[in-house]
């Protein structure tokens, strides 16, 4: 159950990502990512070497596949989505990764599902279409960004139920996965943006996200996978749009809708569905 309620911090964490990255506006996204990464890899490095367990990051090249492929891989088609096609429908797609979750926990790790599981993160998705999806068209011409959509929610998917495979990997070795990842980050930066040198906002920005959602998010989502309830964190993480939305509503840059409401009501009826199956 701890190891949960750590997936389910995670999944608060994630809900300030819109927020803070509105905070970062201006910077490109691949510097950004590179910006939070390598915060995230020198606090995590700092906290493993605190508790003596540099030795976590001593793993073997599937592990350091699993780990920096899936937090660099899932970023960078999902930045690639974004900018080939529309954003709604880009993120509506992207946010197939918790019902994936749900679906991919049966046959890569035999648990069981149940109805109440499956019309809960039904509910959960509905909640979510009803919030990104208002409006949205999906023309042919935008198909490449709309497979990178999909792509960057199975491979976050897969990275996040095979990390139960990988249970003899600790949680430290996240700060080495992060390092990995904005290594591979700032090179594709430099390569396909220009580079702009942030203000003090923008900066402030990419710290509080190397911290939080692109930093102690994953170290809490590794340990929710490997030792939580996969299937309910799937079902709950319907709930990052909503309380995304909700964040940025009390910080002035939205209203509340009843499109709004509606979702909230969706997402929590179908969190209970999947917290009360058996």
């Amino acid at each position: 159950m701890n190891a949960t309620l750590a997936g389910i911090g995670a999944l608060l964490l994630w809900a300030f990502l819109a927020l803070l990255s509105k905070l970062a506006a201006g910077l490109p996204p691949l510097q950004l990512t590179a910006m939070s990464f390598f915060v995230a890899a020198l606090t995590g490095l700092g906290v493993v070497a605190a508790r003596g367990e540099l030795g976590a990051l001593r793993q073997g090249p599937l592990a350091w596949a699993h780990g920096v492929g899936g937090l660099f891989g899932y970023h960078a088609l999902y930045f690639a989505a974004l900018a080939y096609a529309p954003a709604v429908e880009a993120n509506l797609l992207n946010y197939l990764w918790p019902l994936l979750i749900v679906l991919l926990s049966a046959p890569i790790l035999g648990l069981r599902l149940g109805p109440r599981r499956l019309a809960g993160v039904v509910l959960g998705f509905a909640g979510c279409a009803l919030l990104l999806g208002g409006g949205a068209r999906f023309p042919a011409e935008a198909w490449f960004g709309f497979l990178c959509a999909i792509g960057c929610a199975f491979v976050w998917a897969l990275y996040s139920v095979t990390a139960r495979r990988l249970d003899r990997v600790p949680t430290g070795a996240v700060a080495g996965f992060c390092g990995g990842a904005a290594v591979l980050a700032a090179l594709a930066h430099l390569v396909f943006e220009p580079s702009v040198m942030p203000d003090a906002r923008q900066a402030l920005a990419a710290l509080l996200l190397g911290l939080g959602p692109v930093g102690a998010a994953f170290f809490l989502w590794d340990l929710g996978m490997k030792r939580g309830d996969p299937r309910l964190l799937g079902t709950l993480a319907y709930g990052v749009p909503v309380a995304s939305t909700l964040l940025l509503i009390a910080a002035g840059a939205g209203a509340f809708t009843w499109n709004v409401a509606l979702a909230l009501a969706l997402v929590a009826g179908g969190g209970w569905l999947a917290a009360t199956a058996r």
